[in-house]
């Protein structure tokens, strides 16, 4: 396939180049704010030490994506010079690109679930026993470096332009911000299709019931349309963190510590087929089936529930 060299089309109008920096203001302004209103409501809770965990990891991850963004960065422009097509800004290729961009977070997501190499760098997200909006910016260190974008690069290969795709990236990470929060309860009809706090408390839950759920960024409809989605019940609240949790607030632990377990579980496996499993197989796998995935667990909790009934 020979390199298609003609520069990404122009944009029509002003695109940001770093939608998350700018909302950073905004961000600060609504952790206070929900403060307040729990300190006021009793409805959800903050922990000095986890918020000020979960602040500090969102800074590292703004240095460790300066330090490793290049990567994500020559990747997608090296996918893009073999593109398909040259989609220009158009209202309907940024529709487009809005879903697909969406889409791709999904199928990141889930497999960031779903298999342990990308979880190393994911449960950082999820090591918070709270649940709040300081929560939004507990963030990887590691994400590039585990090519955690390889989901988005086939954008690139159909044709949208860098920039665009880096946008709705960004936006959609700023649209995540607001659904960390226990202050906002059910939201009716509008979570039909939008990714909503009910929505997310259910995917950051350790409960049996929703492990594994709701992966949406911003539509909720790729986990109605693939099998993934769960509702929020009034009879289980969600309990969050993960499985095991780290007891820490120590950010380097926090940011190696499922890179650690692996290594050590590489270094005790007995066969090629073991290290490929503590590697890639589900978080939890074992030769043995000594430790618990979420299939396991949710299988144990069903077989209870038929039991209860």
């Amino acid at each position: 396939m020979t390199p298609n060299t003609s520069p990404p089309p122009e944009t029509p109008f002003w695109v940001p180049d770093d939608v998350v920096t700018l909302a950073v203001p905004a961000f600060i302004a609504l952790i206070i704010i929900e403060m307040v209103v729990v300190r006021l409501s009793k409805r959800g809770g903050y922990e000095a030490k986890d918020s000020a965990a979960s602040l500090f990891m969102g800074f590292g991850s703004t240095i460790a994506g300066v330090l490793t963004g290049g990567l994500y960065l020559f990747s997608a422009l090296w996918v893009y010079q073999y593109r398909i097509f040259d989609i220009g800004w158009t209202w309907q290729a940024l529709a487009l690109c809005f879903l697909g961009e969406d889409l791709a977070y999904y199928w990141f997501h889930r497999v960031s679930h779903e298999r342990r190499f990308w979880w190393a760098s994911h449960v950082v997200h999820h090591s918070s026993q709270h649940y709040n909006l300081s929560t939004a910016l507990r963030q990887t260190w590691t994400g590039n470096l585990a090519l955690s974008f390889a989901t988005k690069l086939p954008l690139f290969f159909i044709g949208f332009p860098p920039a665009m795709v880096f946008f709705f990236s960004g936006v959609s990470l700023v649209y995540q911000f607001w659904i960390h929060t226990e202050t906002i309860g059910r939201m009716g009809p509008f979570e039909w299709v939008m990714n909503t706090p009910s929505h997310h408390r259910v995917h950051h839950a350790t409960n049996p019931r929703y492990l594994d759920a709701n992966y949406a960024g911003v539509l909720i409809v790729w986990d109605r349309l693939f099998g993934t989605f769960t509702p929020e019940v009034d009879h289980d609240k969600p309990r969050y963190g993960i499985v095991a949790n780290l007891g820490t607030f120590n950010p380097l632990r926090i940011a190696i510590h499922e890179w650690a377990g692996i290594a050590r579980d590489i270094r005790g496996a007995k066969t090629v087929g073991d290290v490929f499993g503590f590697v890639f197989g589900p978080p939890g796998w074992t030769p043995d089936g000594s430790r618990k995935t979420s299939k396991s667990l949710k299988a144990e909790w069903r077989a209870s529930q038929r039991g209860a009934g």
